[in-house]
């Protein structure tokens, strides 16, 4: 089983949020999942990003694959320095 850990969506139409989430690779976009790891919201200015830090390090230990959305997400968050939920 493929784990990666990838963005659900939320929100109304035109107003997007994010889950940050570990999902079996096969498993639809607003599907079935294995853990939530944090949040992503767009909409604000400038846009906040919430990852647990702990749930992301055990996940990606055990070989959970980040997409390159989530990854460039967590470089902004690094950059940022901001602080983990």
């Amino acid at each position: 089983m493929a784990v990666h850990i990838r963005l659900t969506r939320k929100g109304r139409k035109k107003q997007p949020f994010y889950r940050i989430i570990v999902a079996d690779s096969h498993s639809p976009r607003d599907g079935k999942f294995l853990d939530i790891l944090g949040t992503y919201d767009p909409m604000q200015d400038p846009a906040v990003i919430k990852i647990d830090n702990e749930k992301l390090a055990d996940w990606m230990g055990k070989g959970a694959q980040p997409s390159t959305t989530v990854k460039s997400l967590l470089k902004k968050q690094a950059a940022a320095g901001t602080e983990a939920v």
